[in-house]
């Protein structure tokens, strides 16, 4: 039959259906396809899909129906894969350990069954998990190409955000000084590296960087990946002047480090600026925390303002990407 479909490259193919699949736009009856290097994701809407992805028409063939977990259960449950976990978000322990049950018999590919047990506390932004199936928090997750070893038992990191790391790092270009200041395991740093960047990637939590350096590793940028663990007022003087992008995602308090950011910047610099803020005024304070940080020092200028996801009632989580010019 004939469809419309998305065609991206095979590495990018996992993160692409993810971002297709949130909007509601794979078409459940027809088949992913490969042909010569590219993935063909059939859609429900061509003219729904973003312009950041090329649509083609072609012939696919209906797409043989797993056992999904929603046909084993009496009610549509909720759930997040992450390599081959499998997490849910219930309050109801009897739900939660359904779905669990549902997942093991399905046709999901998974080896572990987590339910969130807290929110993102501390510091590091780590919660406790109920493991439901399986014992092993560890995983490798792929995305645009890269791989990811991390533990969601010992570190913060969101699956849902793959397509706004990507529109974030496409931005940089070989030869540039990049500081991740909140690092993680690395899916900033990593293809910032890949790239053709120099990287600096900065973390509180140590096990967070050991992670990185791993995945630097594993995806073949170690030489140009400069992991350091330790909070980033403390590493900074050893790079004032230095960074030509900076990357600022740590959302609810990124404010508290503009002064930081600044003193990183060079010349010239990129400020990935993220902040959460009331949808009636979404990039106003981070613009103006942003101007009072590096004015008159440097020339400020707002190049983009992106809404990434709603993160609460009224609330949403924005990007600004704010050039410093000296």
């Amino acid at each position: 039959m004939e469809a419309p479909c998305v065609r991206v490259p095979r590495e990018d193919g996992e993160a692409t259906r993810r971002a297709l699949a949130a909007d509601g736009l794979v078409a459940e009856g027809a088949a992913i396809e490969f042909e010569e290097g590219h993935l063909y994701i059939p859609v429900t809407d061509a003219a729904a899909v973003p312009d950041e992805y090329e649509t083609v028409v072609r012939d696919v063939a209906e797409r043989i129906t797993q056992v999904m977990p929603a046909e084993l259960l009496d009610f549509d449950p909720s759930y997040e894969r992450l390599g081959d976990i499998v997490i849910v978000d219930e309050d109801d322990p009897e739900r939660a350990r359904a779905i669990a049950d549902a997942v093991a018999e399905s046709d999901i590919p998974a080896k572990t069954v987590v339910d969130r047990a807290s929110k993102i506390e501390g510091e590091l932004r780590i919660r406790d998990w109920d493991v439901l199936a399986g014992e092993e928090t560890e995983v490798v997750h792929r995305e645009y190409g890269n791989e990811f070893a991390l533990d969601i038992a010992e570190m913060y990191f969101s699956p849902r955000l793959a397509t706004e790391r990507h529109r974030v790092t496409e931005q940089v270009e070989a030869g540039e000084r990049v500081f991740d200041m909140f690092a993680g395991v690395g899916p900033f740093a990593v293809p910032a590296a890949e790239r053709g960047a120099a990287v600096v990637g900065v973390d509180l939590n140590e096990r967070a960087v050991e992670y990185l350096r791993e995945n630097a590793e594993r995806n073949g940028v170690a030489d140009r990946v400069t992991a350091l663990a330790g909070d980033v007022r403390d590493v900074a003087p050893d790079y004032e002047d230095w960074a030509d992008r900076v990357v600022m995602n740590l959302p609810h308090s990124a404010g508290e480090f503009l002064d930081t950011a600044v003193a990183l910047a060079g010349d010239d610099c990129v400020l990935h600026y993220y902040d959460i803020q009331n949808e009636d005024d979404p990039y106003g304070p981070g613009e103006r925390a942003t101007r009072e940080a590096a004015e008159p020092a440097y020339e400020v200028t707002v190049e983009t303002c992106r809404t990434v996801r709603s993160y609460a009632p009224h609330e949403v989580n924005v990007r600004l990407d704010v050039r410093l010019s000296r």
